[in-house]
């Protein structure tokens, strides 16, 4: 899920949705009954927050972003099942079914704690309508539940003991905010009671702990670090309601609260699932094959790391507390940071690549889509920088998966009449040695990709590339061969058209795009393609006699200075007033010298008028 009202930056987008997609055309290609479920998580004080500021509702403000992340979707090609938003009908079902339950098993309570309020515009203020200093690294704009410098999370208020606390205390969180004001005024918020609704994860602590030590074998490792040090300090029941009105929570009692986003947003899973498999029948129970079913169904969630508790421990036990056999994660694959040209993103300076500006490169989704999965920050932050981009686009794309493809299917249209050869009158041990690299490189693949070693899968389909430009070397495709060797030259062209199309194949999950064209230009119209990734590949796809189609260029050159271009038009607010003021400096610098030159030449022109003057 996504939250629904902030630009996404190329990190959020490989950190989650492009990964998860990358991996559902992969399992999609095995043959695997797959759905790929996402959408915009809408409710919560980010939401109430961001509308203030642009002077809107939170309704109107979520649908316009939710489109504006469609559209960025739909330019990294993308492939949701279905791509929906947790405001609907089937979520607020879900939530309400879900919290009922809790509820009747003694899993939430009622309890009154001591939260911020604003006596200047009369509100409590939910924890991100609070910021201030860190009170663990000193950072100066820390929000009420989290810290963005250290990562912690936060209280909006410094923990007071409460005398009476008899059945535990709310979950807090390892620091709290020194000088807190409120985010709409600069209000300092004062300490008041108030009534909410907890989850008792303490409760569930036992159930967590059993479904976790069961399940977890196959998560990211940082995930599994991530969820062992919240089990290591003890669960604690935690509040899932908050002061807010752009929520749901049908309860007279509680008018004036929501539920908290991340008891809510887990839940969207299931209820956007509910818009895809039953559509507009509230009473339909179809997504419950998908969401009851643990065992015909396998759950695998992409996610940064940052969210990892809510997944991984409050939704799960929200799921076990209900009593109902749910299908809960068993596959995690936790992501670290993507950092910018030796810095990080930052929206409010102007640093880095955001989703809308994409586009304004010229590039091709196809090698965005590649460069990010080859630089995937797996199991530890990664750099996005522009000149590796450029050398991913023109070193292994162009020079060596483009040539591959254009040398094989040139020669076809040149010397064949573009018709695949037929292979079955040669054969030797080089071609054979061929197949067996080949699919010595293809198990390799597929236990990577099973494994969601994304990273190590797009390294896998560069080795098969430059294996096949080394058969291409090695067998001296040339009109020689096909002049002195035709059977031959027919058994190493088959055989090549072959390996590339395996190629465009086990490419799909990376760029589908370019797969799809691939396949077109070996004859297979766009209508009948079906990506497929064999166990074994036999290297006899392909027909004999078929047609081929129009040999075609899949990758164009980046010329090498456009990253200094890039770095300066993505290099944020601070960076272009230095080039500004650098420029300022060897204008005056330049103008200075040619003032300087222009007296001299001045000087000069008057002592030769007067060495030229008559005597008199």
């Amino acid at each position: 899920m996504h939250v629904s009202q902030v630009d996404l930056e190329i990190g959020n987008i490989i950190g989650s949705v492009l990964s998860a997609d990358c991996f559902a055309r992969f399992c999609r290609a095995r043959g695997l009954n797959t759905l790929y479920v996402c959408g915009s998580d809408e409710y919560g004080t980010a939401s109430e927050t961001k509308a203030l500021e642009e002077k809107t509702t939170p309704a109107e403000l979520c649908s316009k972003y939710h489109e504006i992340h469609k559209r960025i979707y739909a330019d990294f090609s993308i492939s949701f099942d279905v791509y929906g938003r947790t405001s609907t009908e089937q979520h607020t079902e879900i939530v309400q079914d879900i919290f009922t339950k809790l509820w009747e098993n003694g899993f939430i309570e009622e309890r009154t704690s001591v939260q911020p309020y604003c006596p200047t515009h009369h509100s409590f203020l939910a924890d991100r309508f609070v910021e201030g200093i860190c009170s663990i690294c000193g950072y100066n704009d820390a929000r009420g539940d989290q810290c963005d410098g250290c990562g912690n999370l936060l209280d909006p208020l410094e923990p007071v003991a409460e005398a009476n606390d008899v059945v535990g205390h709310e979950a807090k969180g390892t620091g709290f905010l020194k000088s807190p004001r409120c985010k709409l005024d600069g209000t300092t918020p004062e300490a008041r009671s108030t009534k909410h609704l907890y989850l008792r994860l303490d409760l569930l602590e036992d159930d967590v702990r059993k479904w976790f030590s069961s399940s977890s074998e196959q998560w990211s490792s940082n995930c599994i670090a991530i969820t062992q040090s919240w089990l290591a300090k003890g669960l604690e029941s935690r509040s899932i309601t908050r002061d807010l009105k752009w929520g749901g929570l049908s309860d007279e009692a509680y008018e004036n609260k929501v539920f908290y986003v991340w008891f809510d947003a887990c839940i969207g899973y299931p209820s956007i699932t509910k818009t895809y498999t039953d559509r507009d029948d509230l009473s339909g129970n179809n997504w419950e094959k998908w969401w009851k079913n643990p065992k015909d169904v396998t759950l695998y969630q992409f996610m940064g790391k940052d969210n990892v508790p809510f997944h991984s421990i409050v939704f799960p036990a929200s799921q076990l507390g209900t009593r109902e056999d749910w299908t809960k994660v068993s596959r995690f694959s936790t992501s670290e940071y993507l950092n910018y040209e030796g810095g990080k993103f930052s929206k409010s300076r102007n640093i880095g690549v955001f989703g809308t500006a994409v586009k304004d490169t010229g590039i091709d989704t196809d090698v965005w889509r590649f460069y990010l999965l080859s630089r995937r920050p797996e199991t530890s932050d990664a750099e996005f920088l522009w000149q590796d981009f450029i050398d991913i686009n023109n070193n292994d794309l162009l020079k060596s998966l483009g040539n591959l493809c254009q040398r094989v299917l040139k020669f076809c249209t040149a010397n064949l009449d573009a018709i695949i050869p037929d292979p079955r009158d040669y054969t030797d041990e080089a071609l054979e040695k061929h197949k067996a690299d080949v699919n010595s490189l293809l198990q390799t693949y597929l236990s990577n990709m099973e494994a969601i070693k994304i990273r190590q899968g797009a390294s896998n389909i560069l080795s098969l590339s430059a294996l096949g430009n080394q058969f291409l070397q090695h067998n001296k495709l040339s009109n020689q061969l096909i002049r002195e060797e035709p059977k031959r030259c027919a058994a190493v062209v088959s055989l090549a058209l072959n390996h590339i199309h395996l190629l465009a194949n086990i490419l799909c999950p990376y760029a589908p795009n370019t797969s799809a064209s691939i396949l077109t230009q070996l004859g297979i119209p766009k209508e009948k393609q079906v990506f497929s990734i064999p166990d074994i590949w036999t290297g006899k796809t392909l027909k004999p006699g078929e047609k081929l189609g129009t040999p075609t260029l899949l990758f164009s050159q980046i010329p090498a200075g456009r990253a200094a271009e890039w770095q300066e038009m993505f290099g944020g607010d601070e960076l272009k007033k230095q080039k500004a003021a650098e420029a300022e400096k060897a204008a005056a610098k330049k103008a200075a010298k040619q003032k300087k030159k222009d007296e001299k030449n001045a000087k000069k022109a008057a002592a030769t008028t007067t060495e030229e003057a008559p005597s008199a």
